[in-house]
């Protein structure tokens, strides 16, 4: 980071999955093992012990040792709740919690209404492909109501979907591509004017259906995220994305974020040195950085604070 563009700005990152115990624990099942500790020699990767606080100060010092002021920690399984708000309890000022859930499990109310009143937890985050819904079905509306009524933001996973760790794990993905498209969101969007909606990774693919989205509804946010391996399907190159975005719904709706995961990688330092080197080569200015690096997801979760702070009794 200390050879990029801005390598002095104050960082906010939209997108850091939060790999719990919990969640191993339950690729460990998948894949018949008796712990999640197995799965250690088969990833390479560190499996972190069951206490999540354990795995917040891991992400903490990594946070530190790449000056990132603060990062959204997504629990990456549905009914894992607990370990991302034991994260952000211990450590407030610097993270945010999303949870994520399956809106068509029995308890997906019930989640969503402790949910609501867990100080933590800020973002609820829905799979579509994943979870094989639409995010028009009347179904979800109870659940956008509460949403809409406690200020959470709501994230939907829209375009190319893939979880490497299922890949390297050789676990099925049965994802269901049909329920991808952006464009779902559309009237939802529109009936629920007060959520703040977040389609990661640049729509995934479907950069043309994000944008139109985007634009038609000013409650609609997009996130940088990942590699955006998805450009590979059109002829565009990150600054072209970058452009097109900016140009098209100016710098206010962008949220940096780097889809970083799992240990001992850490904290993906050369997607912020890709986002920051193409936006630099696009010549915006610094104002316009500290907007897209930080100030906008601010911004995006204002109405979930001010009504955790309702809840707190703080003015």
């Amino acid at each position: 980071m200390a050879n990029s563009p801005w390598s002095d700005l104050r960082i906010h990152d939209a997108h850091v999955h939060f790999f719990s115990r919990a969640f191993y624990a339950a690729l460990a099942a998948q894949k018949k093992l008796h712990d999640a500790a197995a799965l250690g020699p088969i990833l390479n990767w560190d499996i972190p012990l069951p206490d999540p606080t354990a795995l917040a100060e891991r992400w903490i010092l990594e946070l530190d040792r790449n000056g990132i002021e603060r990062a959204c920690l997504i629990a990456s399984k549905p009914g894992d709740e607990e370990s991302v708000t034991a994260a952000v309890a211990a450590f407030p000022q610097r993270f945010y919690g999303y949870f994520m859930l399956d809106p068509l499990q029995p308890d997906a109310v019930d989640r969503l209404k402790a949910a609501a009143e867990n100080p933590s937890l800020h973002c609820m985050c829905l799979f579509p492909a994943m979870h094989t819904f639409s995010i028009a079905d009347p179904r979800l509306a109870p659940l956008l109501e509460i949403a809409s009524d406690c200020g959470l933001a709501v994230f939907v996973h829209c375009g190319a979907i893939s979880v490497g760790v299922r890949q390297r794990l050789a676990l099925p993905s049965q994802f269901d591509m049909r329920f991808s498209n952006p464009l779902e969101l559309h009237p939802v969007a529109l009936h629920f004017p007060r959520i703040r909606f977040i389609v990661p990774h640049f729509g995934a693919g479907l950069f043309r259906e994000a944008l139109m989205l985007a634009d038609l509804c000013s409650n609609v946010w997009l996130d940088t995220s990942s590699t955006n391996r998805w450009m590979q399907y059109e002829d565009l190159d990150l600054r072209a994305v970058f452009r097109r975005a900016l140009e098209l719904l100016g710098p206010e709706r962008l949220l940096f974020g780097t889809d970083s995961s799992f240990f001992p990688r850490g904290w993906h330092a050369e997607i912020f040195d890709r986002q920051a080197t193409a936006l630099y080569e696009l010549g915006i200015d610094r104002a316009t950085a500290e907007q897209l690096f930080r100030s906008n997801l601010e911004a995006l979760l204002e109405p979930r604070v001010s009504y955790l702070n309702s809840l707190a009794g703080i003015t």
